[in-house]
């Protein structure tokens, strides 16, 4: 029998780490932590405190809240539970627009719910090959504390909501922060952080390719192993250039929203992980 819906606390882990297992999910314990850390966990428990099931839900403010990581123990598929995580997150969620990355297994539900398509995303992994020519001079410069506000701003218009406690736990967070500054101001970021065995490259905020493209190749210097990069489906010149460095597609997934999509998602180029958005 399982309990009614409760907050988990970082106590959990173990057993949210175990339910992934269950699941066929990497064991991202980092990940994990970092989105206990900026959200909100929920769970479901059987009666022996074993952990069947999993929700959690970040707030960007009061106008949009990304939800991720919903899991079900593979026993108990198809009783509802799912449903009853998601309904729950979302009642916690209230008016806000709710956004999710959506699997074709999970997609059936979220439309039930209300979600409606409003991309796609194509994940790219492989051994990252560098450009042959690398300009003299670096387009970008590693982020210092004092940029932190200018981050949150060019990352708030383009997500259409301010993500403060993420972004401000960054650069403990990730393995290489830069920035791109135009006419003396930031105009786009770009992190790179440890996930298992390979790098994932994200968020990337800049207002043109040409950026981006600098503030990920200069952040993945040095580089020598397996790297994730996400780009939607309005990029498909760094698609190109991710397959030209090494980076195959290996699948595909949906953006949903539930409410007004807010923001000018054109400076907007890969995420920080789907779970966030």
């Amino acid at each position: 029998m399982t309990s009614d819906v409760v907050r988990l606390t970082l106590d959990d882990l173990p057993g949210c780490l175990a339910l992934a297992d269950d699941r066929g999910w990497l064991s991202e314990e980092g990940k994990w932590r970092f989105l206990f850390s900026v959200g909100e966990a929920y769970g479901l428990r059987e009666d022996d405190g074993t952990i069947v099931g999993t929700t959690i839900l970040t707030r960007y403010g009061t106008g949009v809240a990304a939800i991720s990581m919903v899991l079900v123990a593979a026993r108990l598929e198809g009783r509802g539970l799912g449903r009853r995580l998601m309904r729950y997150a979302l009642d916690q969620a209230g008016p806000a627009t709710a956004i999710l990355d959506a699997t074709e297994h999970g997609r059936p539900l979220y439309e039930k719910l209300g979600f409606e398509p409003v991309g796609v995303r194509h994940v790219h992994a492989g051994v990252f090959t560098p450009p042959l020519a690398l300009p003299a001079d670096p387009v970008s410069r590693p982020a210092t504390g004092a940029d932190l506000p200018a981050i949150i701003r060019v990352d708030a218009r383009a997500m259409g909501a301010e993500r403060t406690e993420v972004l401000r736990r960054l650069p403990g967070f990730c393995r290489s922060l830069r920035v791109v500054e135009r006419g003396g101001e930031i105009t786009g970021f770009a992190g790179v952080w440890p996930n298992t065995e390979r790098l994932m490259v994200g968020p990337v905020v800049a207002e043109s390719d040409d950026d981006a493209l600098a503030l990920i190749t200069e952040s993945l210097a040095g580089t020598d192993g397996l790297v994730r990069m996400d780009f939607d489906e309005r990029r498909p010149h760094l698609r190109a250039w991710a397959l030209a460095h090494g980076l195959t597609e290996r699948f595909t997934c949906t953006i949903m929203a539930r409410g007004p999509v807010r923001g000018d998602r054109g400076p907007h180029y890969s995420p920080l992980m789907q779970a966030l958005g």
